[in-house]
């Protein structure tokens, strides 16, 4: 992570890791299904520790549920201390729904 995204504290801004957040699970939902989906929903997001400027921060997903027209995908977040090197902390983890969109943004099934 980069200065610009800190905030007062010299720690990374929530909303900077909540947008990655999303682009990972979009990026699996994707990998699933070559289809458009749009973000519905993220569900519970608890921050347990800090990210800071240097640290390398990694987004693992899964697909925890597909129906019809959604995919809800876990997204774990783990960094990896600059100032530590090869120690890593949970930071956040999230379920995040991902709806199946057509040409016309109307849901569309996934299948």
């Amino acid at each position: 992570m980069l200065p610009r995204d800190t905030n007062a504290r010299g720690t990374i801004f929530g909303g900077v890791i909540l947008s990655h957040i999303d682009l990972a699970g979009a990026i699996a939902a994707h990998r699933h299904a070559t289809r458009n989906f749009v973000t519905k929903a993220m569900h519970e997001v608890e921050f347990v520790a800090p990210v800071y400027v240097g640290d390398v921060v990694s987004f693992y997903t899964t697909v925890i549920r597909e129906g019809k027209t959604s995919l809800t995908i876990r997204v774990e977040v783990e960094a990896e201390r600059f100032s530590e090197r090869g120690r890593q902390a949970r930071v956040t983890e999230a379920e995040v729904v991902f709806v199946s969109i057509d040409e016309n943004g109307k849901p569309t099934p996934i299948r």
